[in-house]
């Protein structure tokens, strides 16, 4: 296993002419990479508050991993084109999106042996997210036009299904009184969902944001973060109205939020990778305190808010195959995110996590 290790103390002598709070001001963040080897590519990771263990999506499988150190603690197989994993602690179960099959897979979080299959779409299974106030799953799906099945967490039996505003949803979560809000990339929106009824209730439009994907929330102010590329947004829950902007990387596709802290962790893939460290000074007022170094590709991230840490994972390639002529150029992507073209060889699978 390869480790190496970074420390970051942003200067912010330029805040401190403004007088940020002390708690904004004075931030410490310790960088350390591991190479976990492994098949596959990645799109979504998720972290256990309290534990340590992480769940990182392989392409066809899920590795365990041990934030502390790196160590692999674990493998979920058989999750065919997956994309993000949700924990449900109430019960003790996780469940996976595979888009290879359609399917969930729902899996024991204690020995990590899977349970079973619950077919929970028609296509493109996305997201996934934890609604503690019904004790759902939300399979969040790219089909035409845009779903969420409902699974009851307890089952994994399928119990409703909630047809969204458009065909690209993104990241969801639950302010745990009843509704979830989930964002629609091609419309720069956050759909508005009815956890009791489970049905569309309303769709805000979250302009600046530009192709929203990650999400997250603080239940407390009542203030939902929403990862944009370039510049993402802080939205009022109860009107539905962009409150403050917040400025960062591009190929955003996932955000974080330690909720103790009050820190916001927007990671960008873009460029030579970098997640935006922001505090949440009040409701509507934002402070950016750290842009912290992490590796090129790396746009989704997961956080710990009981141990304080944040996790990003990223496959290294090597030099790319020399491209056919004749071969037609990678379509554009939406937020900076970008077609691709062919790559190399994997040469090593950075684990990386980020201390506060």
């Amino acid at each position: 296993m390869v480790r190496t290790v970074s420390r970051i103390t942003p200067a912010l002598a330029f805040v401190a002419a403004l007088a940020i709070p002390a708690m904004a001001s004075a931030q410490n963040f310790t960088v350390q990479k591991y190479d976990i080897k492994g098949e596959g590519g990645t799109d979504y990771l998720t972290a256990e508050p309290g534990t340590g263990r992480v769940f990182v999506s392989r392409s066809s499988h899920v590795m365990v991993v041990d934030g502390f150190t790196g160590k692999v603690l674990g493998d979920i197989p058989d999750t065919p084109g997956m994309h993000g994993i949700a924990l449900a602690p109430k019960d003790g179960f996780g469940f996976t999106t595979n888009g290879g099959d359609s399917t969930l897979t729902m899996f024991d979080l204690k020995d990590l042996h899977v349970i079973k299959k619950v077919h929970a779409g028609i296509n493109r299974l996305d997201g996934i997210m934890y609604d503690d106030f019904s004790n759902s799953i939300l399979s969040i799906n790219h089909s035409t036009p845009g779903t969420a099945v409902v699974v009851d967490a307890k089952t994994g039996d399928v119990k409703g299904r909630v047809e969204l505003s458009g065909n690209a949803p993104e990241g969801g979560v639950s302010d745990g009184k009843g509704h979830i809000y989930i964002n629609i990339e091609n419309k720069n929106a956050i759909d508005v969902i009815d956890a009791k009824t489970w049905k569309l209730v309303t769709t805000w439009d979250i302009s600046p944001c530009d192709g929203p994907t990650g999400i997250a929330m603080d239940r407390k102010t009542n203030r939902i973060f929403s990862g944009c590329s370039g510049t993402s947004v802080v939205v009022d829950a109860g009107t539905g109205k962009v409150v403050a902007q917040i400025t960062n990387g591009t190929g955003v596709d996932a955000l974080g939020w330690d909720e103790n802290e009050k820190l916001i962790y927007i990671p960008a893939g873009q460029g030579n990778g970098s997640v935006t460290v922001v505090h949440e000074d009040s409701p509507d007022k934002y402070t950016t305190v750290a842009t912290v170094e992490t590796f090129k590709g790396a746009k989704t991230i997961a956080v710990d808010d009981v141990k304080h840490m944040a996790y990003l994972f990223q496959p290294e390639y090597g030099p790319a195959p020399a491209p056919d002529p004749n071969a037609p150029a990678p379509a554009p992507g939406r937020g900076g995110r970008g077609g691709r073209g062919p790559r190399g060889p994997m040469v090593a699978a950075w684990f990386i996590s980020i201390k506060h």
